[in-house]
């Protein structure tokens, strides 16, 4: 790593202490301390090597990077650990000593694709809308929504409180007048934002699965399983954010 000095926002993401928007949250709450400094700047220089970094006191390092894929069967919750006792990702993931954490959430209703990782940068590029990561569902919902209603999600939709959604893609798969199953492929990740825009207009989601994040899919991946991401799955996912060779230009 040589003398490699970070900003303390990109440190903190190395560490795994999160992606950049709850990192930077951490600085401006003043919970991270530099050599014994509380720092309340992002772009604060440190030395990963020299420089002592604590946050509620407790030293944080650099780790090895994990890059992690879960299929995540209903009723577990997409969170390292729930005030009731609920199960959670943490519960069944095989690797307690290294702080891996989620890139994105599926609701506790719904299963499929997570990605995690103790990589900040590249989770919160992943769940950026600016760079463009398609992320994939098959839906089932009630009823046989009309062509014109599809085409207010596929153009956006508004959502409150946060605004209209990005432009989408939705394909009908099977359609009675019961039931309908879609094929959807989002660009952005709010929360539980599927099943709000389908709600929305009349349609509530019965069955929400998330089958592929950019290249990465469920292929021979068994519900309740996870397996490590192959080197080449991991530079797929930082060429399409602009990471890779850049990574070192961000420093």
């Amino acid at each position: 790593m040589g003398n490699r000095l970070l900003r303390l926002n990109r440190f903190l993401a190395e560490a795994g202490m999160g992606a950049r928007r709850k990192v930077e949250r951490l600085i401006e709450e003043g919970r991270v301390a530099v050599n014994g400094r509380i720092v309340k700047e992002y772009g604060y220089r440190v030395n990963p090597e020299e420089d002592i970094v604590t946050v509620d006191g407790k030293v944080v390092e650099i780790q090895p990077k994990v890059y992690m894929a879960f299929n995540k069967p209903k009723n577990i919750l997409t969170t390292m650990r729930d005030e009731r006792g609920r199960p959670t990702v943490y519960d069944v993931l095989p690797i307690k000593n290294l702080r891996v954490f989620p890139v994105g959430r599926l609701d506790r209703a719904s299963r499929g694709l997570l990605l995690l990782t103790n990589d900040g940068e590249l989770a919160y590029r992943l769940l950026h809308p600016k760079y463009h990561v398609d992320k994939r569902y098959i839906v089932e919902v009630e009823g046989s929504p009309a062509e014109d209603k599809l085409n207010k999600l596929r153009r956006g939709i508004y959502l409150y409180p946060e605004g209209k959604t990005l432009p989408c893609i939705i394909r009908v798969l099977d359609r009675s007048k019961w039931r309908t199953k879609l094929e959807v492929i989002l660009r952005e990740g709010r929360k539980r934002q599927i099943r709000r825009m389908f709600k929305k207009i009349g349609h509530p989601v019965k069955e929400l699965i998330r089958v592929a994040v950019g290249p990465i899919t469920l292929k021979g991946l068994p519900e309740g399983h996870f397996r490590y991401l192959t080197p080449e799955e991991v530079k797929m996912l930082k060429e399409m954010v602009g990471l890779g060779s850049e990574e070192e230009k961000a420093c």
